[in-house]
């Protein structure tokens, strides 16, 4: 009987795998052949786009559960914004901004070759829109993109000595271009900003987290906690441009542990994946600009 049952309830679990398979559009399960889609039921892009849903919402919801615990394992407190002071080994971008601005002011060079933000991540497009948010992206997710990081070799250097390291870009941002609030995902990391090229009416160029508000200086880096609600303004007719980079927050042990796991599950999904093979294309064109530019350069000069 035990048998028998057990072997019905194969039966059934193999029957119902079938049904779905067959609404999915996957195949037949005994052919391996492709089904015909039934009438009026949804493509298999709807499902796709179905389950990206349900996999943002979830990280949604494990998100805002594990926020109120990673802040209670924080060692440099729960604030939107951080003190500075906590973090010494960032003065070495503070002390060396200008040859950072150099590097940036070259690659703007090919700004053409930039992309959007949603361009590389499709994820953002609800505050990345037309070409008004361009990122070099130096490092992404933890690991470096070594094309890009040839066209800013200096700051690349500096951005491998910061520990736990995770993303790094140089943000470029149109005038007149407003960011609308949104939060990142993580409370175990922390995101850094170095003015680099600022609009000379500062005060009008700036970012609210939470409930405070701060305005980029050249040369000035600040901290903050993106999770907390965030928006940015560049209420002026010049391009704001920022080195900003996220670092592991400063926590105990299974703070440390907790955020590490949730990191890896998000290297599962299409959150990480997509922009991933995304960022490889983009560093190629960049790569290919830049070199075409170059190549003109000295074409002209042996003409000369």
């Amino acid at each position: 009987m035990v048998r028998g049952a057990h072997q019905a309830d194969r039966g059934v679990a193999s029957s119902l795998r079938c049904d779905l398979l067959r609404n999915a559009g996957r195949g037949d399960c005994l052919t391996g052949q492709t089904m015909p889609h039934p009438a009026g039921a949804a493509p298999p892009s709807t499902w796709k786009q179905r389950r990206r849903k349900a996999v943002k919402n979830t990280g949604r919801w494990v998100t805002r559960n594990l926020a109120a615990f990673l802040g209670k394992q924080s060692l440099v407190g729960d604030l939107p914004v951080i003190e500075t002071a906590l973090f010494p080994h960032l003065q070495v971008f503070v002390d060396n901004f200008q040859t950072i601005r150099g590097e940036a002011e070259t690659i703007l060079k090919h700004r053409d070759a930039i992309p959007a933000f949603h361009d590389v991540s499709p994820d953002q497009h609800k505050i990345s829109t037309g070409k008004n948010w361009r990122t070099f992206i130096l490092y992404g997710f933890g690991e470096r993109l070594e094309k890009n990081c040839t066209q800013a070799p200096f700051t690349a250097k500096l951005l491998s000595e910061v520990p736990h390291l995770q993303t790094a870009w140089f943000s470029i941002l149109s005038p007149g271009y407003h960011i609308r609030p949104h939060r990142g995902v993580s409370k175990g990391i922390l995101r850094a900003h170095l003015g680099l090229i600022i609009p000379k009416d500062a005060e009008k160029c700036r970012i609210r987290v939470g409930d405070v508000i701060k305005v980029w200086r050249p040369g000035e880096i600040f901290v903050f906690d993106d999770t907390y609600e965030h928006e940015v303004w560049n209420d002026t007719d010049e391009e704001r441009v920022i080195l900003l980079f996220d670092f592991d927050r400063p926590m105990r042990a299974l703070g440390r542990a907790v955020n590490n796991s949730f990191i890896r599950l998000m290297k599962l999904t299409a959150f990480y994946q997509e922009p991933k093979k995304n960022m490889a294309n983009f560093e190629a064109r960049f790569e290919a600009a830049a070199k075409r530019y170059n190549d003109n350069l000295e074409k002209m000069s042996h003409e000369d």
